[in-house]
């Protein structure tokens, strides 16, 4: 099986407090992405927080509140979750909710769990999202590290980063930790 997993196409990081351009500009791709996805495995990544998120280590250093859980900000983008309940040739796995995995971190350690005990079934796996240069190159870099026989690749394409530079500059590192980058 492979498995596309979808980082952190949430509100608030396309149109909200950490929204961009570039991520703006990702969104109708990655719909097409999911829409015409076959066979596969899609998982959703949500970047959640806290009321008291300001008082955390990240909060500190990046004080933009964002993704509170439960709200707005913290969905998944519409049209992306709608491609996805949509398609009917994707594989889906009754025991996530809405397929998607909660962080409160910049890489999740549940989906890396997730995916190790299913590596026996998993071909490769695909990361699509935002932010490249933290939250996809984090996961990615956890994912290669844990599963380093089982091919990973990042569909450039269809990521944004923080800055376009900063974004190149992810790509460059997860290149050179052995991870391919498609369609750059």
């Amino acid at each position: 099986m492979k498995v596309l997993i979808v980082i952190d196409m949430q509100n608030d990081f396309i149109t909200g407090s950490l929204g961009t351009p570039e991520a703006q500009a990702i969104v109708g791709e990655c719909v097409h992405r999911i829409s015409s996805s076959r066979g596969e495995l899609i998982l959703f990544t949500q970047d959640t927080h806290g009321e008291d998120y300001l008082e955390t280590p990240e909060g500190t250093k990046l004080p933009v509140v964002h993704c509170l859980d439960g709200s707005e900000g913290w969905q998944i983008e519409p049209s992306i979750m709608q491609a996805w309940r949509e398609n009917t040739d994707t594989i889906t796995d009754d025991s996530l909710s809405d397929n998607s995995f909660s962080k409160p971190v910049f890489g999740s350690t549940e989906l890396v769990d997730y995916l190790t005990r299913r590596a026996a079934e998993i071909e490769g796996i695909e990361l699509i999202g935002v932010c490249t240069d933290i939250c996809v190159v984090s996961n990615a870099l956890m994912i290669k590290n844990t599963l380093p026989d089982i091919p990973v690749s990042v569909d450039a394409s269809l990521c944004a980063g923080v800055t376009p530079t900063t974004h190149a500059e992810a790509l460059s590192v997860m290149n050179m930790c052995q991870i391919e980058i498609l369609n750059n």
